[in-house]
C-alpha cells in the first residue's frame, strides 16, 4: 500500500521507512527541506510548510495510511519561542493535513499519530493505562493533549485514528540513552534527584515494531509503546554503568540543581510515569527487547 509519513527523515522515521519498505509498501513523505526531496519508485518526497499552509497535494496520491511522526525535539532549551515551536511542529502539521484532506478527493482510511507518555501526571506509585483521563499539568501534558486532539479530528472524516504514546526511546544513534551514557563513560555519572522516579522506556526496534503492528493489524485507539518493565532512574543509571563497566561514585544530583541548569525542562528527567503496555500485549504484540539488560547489551556493547 501507499503510506504517507511525516517526520520520515528523523531517527524513528528513517528506520520506520526502511522497515515498511521491506514489506514492499510505497513510501511518500512530507519534508520542509527541499534538499531532502527524493523521487524513486518506492520512496517519494513532497514539500510542505505547515507554518505557511503550503503542501504538495500529490503527496496524497493513492495513499491509504498516514503516519504522523513530525515534531521538534523536546530536548532543547524550553524558551518561550521554542515551546511554541514544539507545539506547532506537531499540531500545525496535523491540522494542515486535515484541512487538505477535507477539500481534496483522497483514499486515506487511517491516521496513525505519535504521542508521548508525558501526557500522564507525575506519580511515583500509580500505574497508568490508556484509559486514564488525567492530563499532566506540565508543559508536556499541554503538548501531548494538543497533539492528540489534532489527531482525533480525523475521525470526523471517517478516518480510523490510532495514537501511539511513546516512552523514552533507547537507541544507539542519539537520544536519552546516549546522553545518559556520556557522563557515566567519563566517570561523572550520577543518579538524578531521588532516583525513584519511574522511566517508562522502549528499545527503538520495539517501537518500530509497534508502529508496524498497529498498521498491519488495523488497530485503532490509543496504545502505550513502552517496555513491560519500567525501571527507576537509579536502576537505569546503575544498569548503564554496569553494562559499560564504569564506576558510579558521585552523589545524587539534587532536583534544585537540575532546575537551575535546565529550567522547566528538568521535568523530563525528574517526573515519574509508570506506564503499562498491557493493552498492546493483549492485542497480540510481542516485544523483542522487553528486558533492560538485553536492550543495554544490544545498544551499548
Amino acid at each position: 500500500m501507499n503510506v504517507l509519513i511525516t517526520g520520515a527523515t528523523g531517527l524513528v522515521g528513517n528506520k520506520l521507512v526502511a522497515l515498511l519498505q521491506k514489506d514492499n509498501h510505497v513510501i511518500h513523505y512530507l519534508t520542509t527541506s527541499k534538499s531532502k526531496l527524493k523521487n524513486t519508485t518506492k520512496y517519494k518526497g513532497f514539500y510542505w510548510n505547515p507554518s505557511s499552509g503550503e503542501i504538495d497535494i500529490k503527496a496524497f496520491d493513492d495513499v491509504s495510511v498516514i503516519i504522523h511522526l513530525a515534531g521538534a525535539s523536546i530536548s532543547k532549551k524550553w524558551t518561550k519561542t521554542y515551546k511554541k515551536e514544539i507545539i506547532e511542529s506537531r499540531v500545525e502539521g496535523a491540522n494542515l493535513i486535515y484541512e487538505t484532506l477535507k477539500k481534496t478527493p483522497n483514499k486515506v482510511t487511517r491516521f496513525i499519530s505519535a504521542s508521548a507518555v508525558g501526557i500522564y501526571p507525575n506519580d511515583f506509585n500509580y500505574v497508568y493505562h490508556e484509559d486514564n483521563s488525567q492530563i499532566d499539568e506540565s508543559f508536556l501534558g499541554e503538548v501531548t493533549q494538543l497533539w492528540e486532539k489534532s489527531a482525533n479530528q480525523f475521525k470526523s472524516l471517517s478516518i480510523l485514528v490510532s495514537i501511539i504514546r511513546i516512552g523514552v526511546v533507547f537507541a544507539k544513534e542519539s537520544g536519552a540513552l546516549v546522553e545518559m551514557t556520556k557522563p557515566i563513560k567519563y566517570g561523572l555519572g550520577a543518579v538524578l534527584s531521588s532516583g525513584q522516579q519511574y522511566v517508562s522506556w522502549i528499545h527503538i526496534d520495539d517501537l518500530l515494531a509497534v508502529f508496524k503492528y498497529v498498521l498491519d493489524t488495523n488497530l485503532k485507539g490509543i496504545y502505550n509503546a513502552v517496555s513491560p518493565y519500567p525501571i527507576t532512574n537509579e536502576e537505569l543509571t546503575k544498569a548503564i554503568a554496569k553494562t559499560i563497566n564504569k564506576p558510579l561514585f558521585l552523589p545524587n544530583v539534587p532536583k534544585f540543581m537540575l532546575n537551575l541548569i535546565l529550567g522547566e525542562m528538568h521535568i523530563i528527567l525528574t517526573s515519574s510515569q509508570n506506564v503499562s503496555c498491557r493493552k498492546i500485549l493483549d492485542a497480540g504484540f510481542q516485544f523483542h527487547f522487553a528486558s533492560l539488560n538485553k536492550s543495554l547489551q544490544n545498544l551499548l556493547k
